[in-house]
């Protein structure tokens, strides 16, 4: 719907059609082939090294053609954009708010936390032990120095009360992502304590929202009276995907535009 509401032609294509979910094609090679006939080239992957083979994979002669990671394992940037647009529209602002991330330190916690420091926020996570950001995921956000610049910043917690107290959002995720079937049962024992209910909500700034990527089960990491409640955000999160994926090829093809016209290199 975005690529349409741009004037664009969407394609849509699934991995087992071109080999890419069964490695009879290289992606490399795929993303070649693709490049050949469309401006932006978007893949959801299980492995994120394949996004970056398929990104490597374009020279220069191709450098009109974009890469965008819809989905991986490592990270889920698009995502993080739609959040972000949705906290600056219920509070007005970015810079010095608060989200408490309370769940599983995956791709969504890495690239909310990412974002969120970049832009200027105080991003808290709470994971259980086993389950948190890993060294380097720590390192590379309170590295960046988009956060030295905008005063961001990454807070790790072990308590979820605790994480929540203040906070202008709690943002949680499933606590059993797909490909981690075999672990529920796991996973559900390891995450006890960190469901957000009323009396986690309870803990946050009075007008604090409630916010989740999607799909999302009730009794497990949320309770369904904070879900379907007066503090969720979770739908307008859900519209607001399209509308991040809509700035977000605008601002690729744009800054292909600037490859184009003035050589200069777009990272």
């Amino acid at each position: 719907m975005a690529v349409f509401q741009l004037g664009g032609h969407p394609v849509t294509i699934r991995g087992e059609e071109v080999g890419l979910s069964t490695g009879r094609e290289a992606p490399g090679d795929i993303a070649r082939t693709l490049a050949c006939y469309h401006r932006i080239v978007g893949a959801r992957v299980f492995d994120h090294s394949i996004l970056e083979e398929m990104a490597s994979s374009l020279d220069s002669s191709e450098s009109q053609v974009g890469i965008i990671n819809l989905l991986s394992d490592r990270a889920h940037p698009c995502q993080a954009i739609a959040d972000l647009l949705t906290f600056r529209q219920v509070k007005g602002r970015l810079e010095g708010g608060i989200i408490a991330y309370v769940g599983d330190g995956n791709n969504v916690c890495r690239s909310l936390a990412l974002a969120g420091v970049m832009a200027g926020m105080e991003i808290r996570v709470c994971s259980p032990t086993g389950y948190r950001l890993g060294e380097s995921d720590i390192e590379l956000i309170e590295s960046h120095p988009a956060g030295s610049r905008t005063g961001g910043r990454l807070v790790l917690i072990d308590d979820p009360m605790q994480a929540a107290d203040g906070a202008e959002a709690i943002y949680t995720d499933v606590w059993t992502s797909m490909g981690q079937e075999e672990e529920a049962s796991e996973r559900r024992e390891a995450f006890k304590g960190f469901t957000v209910d009323e009396d986690l909500m309870s803990m946050a700034a009075s007008d604090a929202v409630f916010m989740h990527c999607l799909p999302a089960h009730r009794s497990e990491e949320v309770s369904a009276e904070v879900i379907d409640g007066p503090a969720s955000v979770v739908w307008r999160q859900a519209e607001n995907r399209m509308h991040a994926m809509r700035g977000i090829f605008a601002w690729v093809v744009g800054a292909i535009n600037d490859v184009d016209s003035n050589g200069w290199g777009v990272n």
